[in-house]
């Protein structure tokens, strides 16, 4: 069983869900614009994928600036606590299978965990 975190909009993630169907993979499919993770789940899923808060924030996002999350000294509670508050902030697609987690940008980073 594979989890996505899935925004149907976006074109890798899009790619990557596919790649998991083409594969045969059951899958989860969480569309995180419709279920927000929580702080703390948000933290793990980071944390397991080996990323940093600010790796796994979307900052091409307008409300990225916006926010002023672009500051770096804005600290990683603040980042977590926005994304939280703004799930669009989140980089995407995360998946993840028995074998890890990985934020599957580019697509092609889905191939380290099937």
């Amino acid at each position: 069983m594979a989890i996505i975190y899935h925004n149907p909009r976006c074109g890798t993630s899009r790619k990557v869900l596919q790649a998991l169907q083409d594969r045969g993979h059951p899958v989860e499919i969480v569309e995180y614009l419709k279920q927000p993770l929580s702080r703390e789940a948000l933290a793990k899923l980071i944390a397991d994928a080996g990323l940093t808060v600010r790796e796994a924030v979307r900052s091409k996002e307008a409300l990225y600036s916006e926010l002023g999350l672009d500051d770096p000294a804005v600290s990683d509670d603040a980042l977590l606590q926005a994304m939280e508050a703004h799930p669009i902030l989140m980089n995407r697609p995360f998946v993840v299978t028995e074998k890890g987690t990985r934020l599957c940008r580019p697509a092609e980073a889905v191939e380290s965990i099937l």
